[in-house]
């Protein structure tokens, strides 16, 4: 009995992937049914209005000459993003005269470009079979997110994916500045920064890393001159202030939680802790095992750094050699990594949703699970992400499917990390 069972679980999944269909292709007709499925919402669903007045009102202090960050205010509250985010919502102010109904049809558009990285990286991992790409397009409140909402998430998370792609293609440089773009706009790219420093380990010189990090830092230095050069500590200390406290009551993870709990310190301390250790667990055990763990990897890196730079002709030389990190253990690294921040965030928002939702499809995938479970999963997810407001239940049952994937993806094999050795001159010109 248990055997036919078994068979039946599998059914359905063996049946689609039995008809052969071209995975670009049905990548091609998703895009396509969702850019009707996106002009339809906007058409025929009501706007909501959240963060949008706010935006603009924090868009026009800064035009009208406002560079300290106390006074760039709107009516959910003080400014609280980077340099970046002014940026960006300027170039919309000016194209969309503010209207909400213009901005809408720009963050269509916006999902789409954004929905054709996704599956410009799923394809170059070749993870997924080609059916469950569809699961990328299945979400209400990620769709809602976008053209109802108009958060400044969607940017950051289109920049995000913007950089884990260009990492596919190895230009590693040009990747960092996209990414730092990304923060600019909002801090919570920075989860994906630990995992993208390990991969630069693996992929970069250490003359490489130096320089990619300086662009990156060079960026956020040239982006918030305006408001360094006369109000420094009001801009770091509100754009990047990473000790802000969110509202119990709009948390959709962690509502089980007592508010005063929920609000303290030691809790913070002790998530960051869970954070951070989880990160270095993963970091040695898995995404460095092949190297021998984290300590061996870094341990050999600083070795070549110093055989590289014992003189100075040999510092400058392009002809140090070592390994390209594959696609498939690129995104395993950084979407693992998010995730892991994600389980131990403290406050997750509804529109924290697009933090990792692209990335679930190939989180589960890379489970050992069956695929019926990893279905269960995924849309047990969407359901607790659906649930307003959110409630003791439904953040206690999201906690507890994060925790599924992050045991599936813990005892999962490790795919291999590299693919071919390179030259150092395809990486650093």
């Amino acid at each position: 009995m248990s055997r036919e069972i078994r068979s039946m679980r599998e059914s359905l999944p063996n049946v689609l992937d039995s008809y052969k269909i071209s995975k670009p292709l049905f990548a091609f007709i998703l895009l396509l049914f969702d850019a009707i499925l996106v002009a339809l919402i906007i058409s025929y669903v009501p706007y909501t209005k959240i963060d949008w007045d706010a935006y603009m009102s924090q868009v026009e202090g800064f035009l009208d000459g406002e560079r300290d960050y106390t006074n760039l205010k709107g009516d959910t509250g003080p400014l609280v993003y980077p340099a970046g985010f002014l940026y960006v919502y300027s170039i919309i102010q000016f194209i969309t005269g503010g209207q909400v109904y213009l901005a809408q049809v720009l963050f269509g558009i916006l999902y789409i470009v954004n929905l054709g990285i996704v599956f410009f990286i799923y394809l170059k991992t070749d993870v997924l079979p080609w059916w469950a790409l569809g699961l990328l397009c299945l979400s209400k409140r990620l769709h809602s997110i976008f053209v109802l909402r108009l958060f400044n998430d969607c940017f950051a998370m289109m920049l995000l994916h913007t950089s884990v792609a260009l990492l596919l293609l190895e230009h590693w440089y040009l990747a960092m500045i996209i990414f730092s773009a990304a923060v600019s706009i909002k801090m919570n790219v920075l989860l994906y920064a630990p995992p993208l420093f390990l991969l630069m380990l693996k992929g970069m010189s250490i003359k490489g890393v130096f320089f990619a990090l300086l662009g990156a830092a060079s960026l956020q230095i040239l982006l918030g001159l305006p408001f360094l050069l006369f109000h420094p500590i009001a801009y770091i200390s509100r754009a990047f202030n990473l000790g802000r406290v969110f509202i119990h009551f709009w948390s959709v993870n962690f509502k089980f939680v007592p508010d005063n709990v929920f609000v303290s310190k030691e809790f913070a301390s002790a998530l960051l802790l869970l954070h951070l250790t989880l990160l270095l667990v993963f970091a040695h055990y898995r995404w460095s095992k092949h190297e021998g763990g984290l300590i061996n990897l870094v341990k050999s890196r600083l070795s070549n750094a110093v055989l590289e730079s014992s003189t100075i002709q040999q510092f400058f030389s392009r002809k140090s050699r070592f390994k390209t990190p594959s696609g498939e253990h690129i995104v395993t690294v950084m979407f693992v990594g998010n995730f892991i921040g994600i389980v131990c965030a403290r406050s997750l928002h509804y529109q924290f949703y697009s933090w990792y939702f692209y990335s679930l499809p190939f989180l589960l995938w890379k489970t050992p699970y069956l695929t019926p479970l990893r279905l269960i999963l995924f849309f047990g997810i969407e359901v607790c992400w659906n649930i307003y407001p959110s409630n003791f239940y439904s953040s206690m049952l999201l906690l507890f499917l994060h925790l599924c994937i992050l045991w599936g993806l813990w005892i999962s094999p490790s795919e291999y990390p590299y693919v071919e050795e390179r030259t150092s001159q395809g990486k650093e010109e």
